[in-house]
């Protein structure tokens, strides 16, 4: 089979385009023909050597697909799922899931929707409401609106009755956050964003959604009112987060870290549960993710440094087959 492989710690420019084993399942897992494989800030760091995981070279990435199980008297089931933790391996035409990590899929639901519904929803739900005690009439700030996490919470913010602030780097990103049902938008890329949310939210905010960290994760701090949160979500912005304790102490406010893996790992049934919530709200029409940004199979080199340059929008996804040119019109492609 075809699959993208990390031969060298580096630019995601050197990831080779090779033939390799087709990988054997134990027997608790999976052997997924893959036919989209979600694109994500963790998968950047990953090949430059900065995530705290570093598989044995060579290796291949991606942490989650959709695809048919081959194989099995599951054979011909369509499922969203994680890769193995720790050995990735979803950059590629065939990927190995692990069972219990697997989403049964209708044949209609399309792949970006799929993996935004099985990742970025459930984070941001379970952030907000379990990380965040986010409670209604409270204001929400929200980074990276556009994103694929930050647009989930965005909607899932209006949902729990909250006034919504977002962030977004671009004139066309700030108009998606208002469609998504922001209340405002603000350009982080300004430099008085700062001053903005302040004049939005006199009083500070309530909870800030933090996927970017870096700069942006630090300057928040100074968008807190008293008793407010700060959830630390990520970090695509490429740096890490150094807080000011000091803006902490004064609001008498709290930082937290959010890591879905973990939680699923930790707590399998409150993941579980989650994860169905959200599926059931979309099934009854109360959330819409944004079309996912669709690269080829091909071209994941670009696709990452897309992804690492915030050019995206909603979910992306790497689509294993050459897209036509009338799916090619139907994404939200930049391959």
């Amino acid at each position: 089979m075809k699959a993208w492989r990390v031969e060298a710690i580096g630019d995601p420019a050197g990831l080779r385009f090779v033939d390799v084993p087709t990988p054997t399942p134990a027997a608790d897992e999976y052997l997924v023909k893959v036919e989209a494989a979600g694109l994500n800030f963790l998968d950047t760091l990953l090949v430059e050597g900065r995530y705290q995981v570093r598989p044995a070279l060579p290796f291949t990435p991606g942490m989650e697909v959709v695809g048919t199980v081959v194989g099995g008297p599951e054979a011909g089931l369509r499922v969203a799922a994680a890769t193995p933790s720790g050995r990735f391996g979803g950059f590629a035409q065939y990927a190995l899931v692990p069972r219990a990590e697997a989403v049964v899929l209708e044949p209609d639901v399309p792949p970006g929707v799929a993996l935004a519904l099985r990742g970025n929803y459930p984070t941001a739900l379970y952030a907000l409401r379990h990380a965040g005690r986010l409670a209604a009439d409270e204001t929400l700030l929200v980074h990276a609106g556009a994103g694929g996490v930050g647009s989930a919470a965005v909607q899932l913010g209006k949902a729990m009755g909250a006034r919504v602030i977002a962030t977004a780097g671009s004139d066309s990103k700030r108009e998606l956050c208002r469609a998504l049902g922001a209340d405002a938008v603000v350009d982080y890329g300004d430099a008085g964003w700062v001053d903005a949310v302040r004049a939005l939210a006199p009083r500070g905010v309530d909870l800030v959604f933090d996927p970017v960290g870096g700069e942006v994760g630090a300057q928040s701090a100074r968008c807190l009112g008293f008793g407010a949160r700060l959830l630390v979500v990520g970090f695509a912005g490429g740096t890490l987060t150094q807080l000011p304790a000091n803006r902490l102490l004064l609001a008498n406010a709290s930082a937290i870290g959010v890591l879905w893996g973990e939680v699923r790992k930790r707590e399998p049934a409150l993941a579980s549960r989650l994860a169905q919530e959200i599926r059931d709200w979309w099934r009854e029409g109360r959330l819409h993710p944004l079309e996912a940004t669709a690269f080829d199979f091909v071209r994941l080199p670009e696709a990452l440094a897309a992804l690492a340059q915030r050019r995206t929008c909603g979910k992306a996804i790497l689509a294993m087959s050459p897209m036509s040119p009338t799916e090619r019109a139907g994404s939200n492609s930049l391959a």
